[in-house]
């Protein structure tokens, strides 16, 4: 009896145990289980379980075309943002019988052009790409050879893929929308570095629309680079000249994290000066008197990415334009947008 601590089962082996061929024990692991009859699905299941077999993924693209993995490029996994879409497409990829591949390129094109060709080397079916700008020519390639491709949080012009992410527009509507109902007349727009992210030019750009459209609001927008000491200018600078009511809109979670270290160095209570977030993180509630959010259905996002991905990949639809499918946020109303006085005394948690 050969030594199976040194060594994995083959496939034969598996077929051996179960008593079937080699051919059902191919069809159960590359996606064709339901040509087998319930009883051979059983025996094959079981003899892998006893012998502790696993597929060769890599080895069966190779072969056969289908590796059953799907790939996943991150411009910041430190982002909260990030990591909760990533868990949303590793769900919907498991539930589909697909593997997850992911790689972080810290926003470095270069890093970009490097992961891309790793993930193409592993034959993957499938990519989602939060992508850190304009497409490089290696993405374009993949375009091109008919590679399924689905941006997250990037809009690409002149870019032929589907797109999955959030209304940044409706989100600013209903950001300005509830600062404006609670009092605010003076709003600073904070982002971090605006450059080629396209989900920050849409949110720069539609907060500059609203301010044109309403005169009685008054706001400045400023993208510093988030140390501590340029934020806080940048408020003290905007509360002297604006003067109250003033709230801040955050772009992200990033530089909500930044205004609020702000503004407690600046001795305010969040609420005399507003304060409102595109991003629900954990910390937001534990911040007297919590800060007021809007938060982005990630999950849902990362799901429906994996969706488009296999609606190109069954073939029906391989020709079809591209589709952006965007997504409204949630409001998470707290303590930071509510002005104090007489009918503001009751904080939210």
């Amino acid at each position: 009896m050969p030594d199976r601590s040194t060594r994995h089962a083959t496939i034969l082996e598996v077929a051996r145990e179960a008593g079937a061929s080699k051919t059902s024990v191919s069809r159960y692991f590359g996606g064709e289980r339901e040509r087998l009859s319930p009883a051979l699905r059983q025996r094959i299941g079981e003899a892998a379980r006893r012998l502790g077999y696993r597929p060769n993924q890599i080895a069966r693209g190779l072969k056969g075309g289908r590796s059953r993995l799907l790939g996943m490029l991150v411009a910041d996994i430190r982002n909260p943002y990030s990591i909760a879409v990533m868990h949303g497409v590793e769900q919907a990829c498991r539930e589909h019988g697909y593997s997850l591949l992911v790689a972080n390129t810290d926003n470095d094109p270069v890093q970009e052009r490097t992961h891309l060709s790793l993930l193409a080397s592993y034959r993957v079916e499938g990519l989602v790409i939060n992508a850190a700008g304009h497409p490089t020519h290696e993405l374009q390639a993949m375009a091109e050879q008919g590679l399924p491709l689905v941006l997250l949080d990037r809009w690409l012009e002149a870019f032929g893929a589907d797109g999955v992410g959030l209304d940044n527009a409706l989100a600013i509507d209903m950001a300005v929308d509830h600062l404006h109902e609670r009092g605010y007349r003076h709003l600073l727009f904070l982002s971090q570095p605006v450059g080629l992210a396209s989900p920050r030019q849409q949110r720069w750009q539609r907060f500059e629309q609203r301010l044109s459209e309403e005169p009685i609001l008054h706001g400045e927008r400023h993208d510093p680079a988030l140390d501590g000491s340029a934020v806080d200018a940048i408020i003290s600078a905007f509360l002297a000249r604006a003067g109250r009511p003033a709230a801040v809109l955050c772009a992200n979670g990033n530089v909500t994290l930044a205004a609020t270290r702000a503004l407690q160095a600046l001795g305010i209570r969040l609420g005399e000066v507003g304060l409102l977030g595109i991003d629900e993180l954990d910390w937001c509630s534990l911040v007297p008197p919590g800060i007021t959010t809007l938060a982005q259905p990630t999950e849902t996002i990362g799901r429906a990415a994996v969706q488009q991905l296999l609606v190109r990949l069954d073939g029906s639809e391989p020709a079809a334009p591209p589709r952006h499918a965007l997504f409204p946020p949630t409001l998470i109303e707290r303590g930071s947008t509510r002005l104090p006085g007489p009918d503001h005394d009751k904080e939210t948690p």
